[in-house]
């Protein structure tokens, strides 16, 4: 029985070891160095707004506080949980409205201090309900 056990905790931090590695050797490099991205910001009413953004962040956290304003949230353990973008709030307890970002179009599986940038990225902020 004990050799069973064993095996099978070797196992498991074979398998562990195994996804880090992928992860650690597939992951994107920071870019550093001045870039320019562009945000755009779709809100409720349809209208949007665009912004040029010149940083040398090297994630988009640090180049959307860049621009004074722009977004507005609270901290969490998983980084900022963007509640305002561009003066505009959503609130999901009132209406289940939030913002739902995208790079290029795509969904981003990682949030703001997470989501490294390159030159010439291209964001969206969108205001969205449900």
């Amino acid at each position: 029985m004990k050799k069973k056990q064993l095996i099978a905790v070797i196992c498991f931090c074979s398998l562990v070891l195994s996804v880090f590695l992928v992860w650690y050797f597939t992951r994107p490099d920071p870019v550093s160095g001045q870039k320019t991205i562009t945000l755009e910001v779709v809100h409720g009413d349809g209208s949007s707004s665009g912004f040029t953004i010149e940083t040398d962040s090297e994630n988009l956290r640090g180049a959307l506080d860049q621009v004074e304003g722009l977004i507005g949230g609270e901290e969490s353990m998983y980084g900022l949980m963007v509640y305002t973008v561009d003066g505009e709030t959503a609130d999901w307890d009132r209406d289940q409205s939030w913002w739902c970002l995208t790079k290029s179009g795509e969904w981003l599986d990682t949030g703001l201090d997470g989501t490294l940038i390159a030159d010439g990225d291209h964001y969206e902020f969108t205001y969205t309900i449900g």
